[in-house]
C-alpha cells in the first residue's frame, strides 16, 4: 500500500495522488518491485528502505550525506493474534525517513499509530513539519507502550487471582506469554531510547526549540516505560516461580487426602473380606454378628480418621 498526504493551507490532511514538495508517503509492506521503484523516485538510499521492512533490524538513527536523507528505525508493540485468552505483544521496526522534499514512513503493517495520524486523531502535527512529525510518531510509540504496559499488569492481575485456586498449568503459560512480551518490551525501549539519546546529542535532524522540548518529553516517556517494563519483568519472574510451587503444594495436598482416605476405606474391606471367607470365624454363629463386624470394621476406620485429622492429613 502507497498513499500520499499532504498539510493544506488550513493545516487540514489531504491525500493526493501523485507526490509533491513536503508530502507525506506512507508505504505499507511493499514488493520488491515497489521497493525498487520507489527508491529512485524519492531519491533515497535501497538500504534504508530494505532495513526498515527487516523485522529483525534494531533501533537506530543514520544519515545518508549522498542523498541528504535521515533514517529512524524505532520499534512499537503490536498485539499477537494467536493469543486469543490473554493479550501478548511482539514488537515490529518502523522507518521514518526525512529527506529534504519528502517524510516517509514504511512498515510491514498497517500499525494503528499511523492510522492515528491518518484518520486525523492527531492534532497540530504538519507534514511540512517533518522532524515535529518524527518526534510526535516517536511519542505516539512511547505512550503505545505504556498503554499496553498497564494492561499487561492488569493481565497479571486476574491470572494472580486464579492460581490461588489452581492445580493446573495453564495460568502459568499465560504468565509466561505476559513475561515474553515484556522481555520485547525492554529490548525495543532501550533500542528506541538509544535512538532518542543520539537525537539529543548529535545534530543529525534539524531542530527549533518546541522540537527540543517534545523530544525530551518524548525521552521522558521512553525512561518510564524502560523502568515499568522492567519492574513488571521482575515481579512476574518471581511470581511464577512462587506460583509454580504453589501449584505443586495444591497437587500434593490433594494427594495426601486421597491417599489417606483410601487407607480409611482399605480397613471396612479387610474385615469383611476375612468374613467372607468359607471358614470358621469367630461370632459367626451370633445372631447379631454383622452388626458387630460393621462395628468393628467402621470403629477403626473411624479411630484411623480421627487420627489422620489430628495429624491435619486432611
Amino acid at each position: 500500500m502507497h498513499q500520499i498526504f499532504k498539510s493544506n493551507a488550513d493545516g487540514k490532511l489531504e491525500e493526493l495522488e501523485m507526490p509533491e514538495r513536503n508530502a507525506w508517503v506512507n508505504i505499507v509492506a511493499p514488493t520488491s518491485e515497489e521497493i525498487n521503484q520507489i527508491a529512485e523516485e524519492y531519491q533515497i538510499p535501497l538500504e534504508f528502505l530494505e532495513d526498515s521492512l527487516d523485522k529483525d533490524e534494531s533501533a537506530r538513527i543514520e544519515r545518508d550525506d549522498d542523498t541528504d536523507s535521515v533514517l529512524i528505525i524505532c520499534d512499537f508493540p503490536v498485539a499477537d493474534e494467536d493469543d486469543i485468552h490473554y493479550a501478548s505483544f511482539e514488537t515490529v521496526p518502523m522507518g521514518i525517513i526525512l529527506t529534504k522534499d519528502y517524510f516517509i514512513t514504511i512498515c510491514t503493517i498497517d500499525s494503528s499509530i499511523i492510522q492515528s495520524f491518518v484518520k486525523r486523531r492527531i492534532k497540530g502535527f504538519y507534514t511540512h513539519m517533518k522532524t515535529r512529525f518524527a518526534l510526535q510518531i516517536l511519542y505516539l510509540i512511547s505512550t503505545q507502550f505504556l498503554r499496553h504496559l498497564k494492561r499487561l499488569n492488569r493481565q497479571t492481575d486476574d491470572i494472580e487471582k486464579e492460581l490461588h485456586e489452581s492445580m493446573k498449568n495453564k495460568q502459568l503459560y499465560d504468565l509466561m506469554g505476559i513475561e515474553k512480551s515484556l522481555v520485547y518490551f525492554v529490548t525495543a525501549l532501550k533500542s528506541n531510547k538509544l535512538v532518542l539519546d543520539k537525537m539529543m546529542r548529535q545534530n543529525i535532524v534539524k531542530m527549533y526549540e518546541e522540537d527540543q522540548d517534545l523530544l525530551e518529553d518524548v525521552i521522558i516517556e521512553n525512561r518510564q516505560g524502560i523502568e515499568m517494563a522492567e519492574v513488571h519483568s521482575n515481579i512476574l519472574s518471581g511470581m511464577m516461580d512462587a506460583y509454580a510451587s504453589i501449584i505443586s503444594n495444591n497437587m500434593n495436598i490433594v494427594m495426601k487426602f486421597l491417599t489417606s482416605f483410601t487407607i480409611i476405606l482399605t480397613i471396612p474391606t479387610m474385615v469383611f473380606s476375612f468374613y467372607g471367607m468359607n471358614v470358621d470365624l469367630p461370632f459367626m454363629h451370633m445372631p447379631l454378628a454383622w452388626v458387630l463386624t460393621l462395628g468393628i470394621s467402621f470403629g477403626i476406620a473411624g479411630t484411623l480418621a480421627f487420627v489422620f485429622w489430628r495429624r491435619k492429613f486432611f
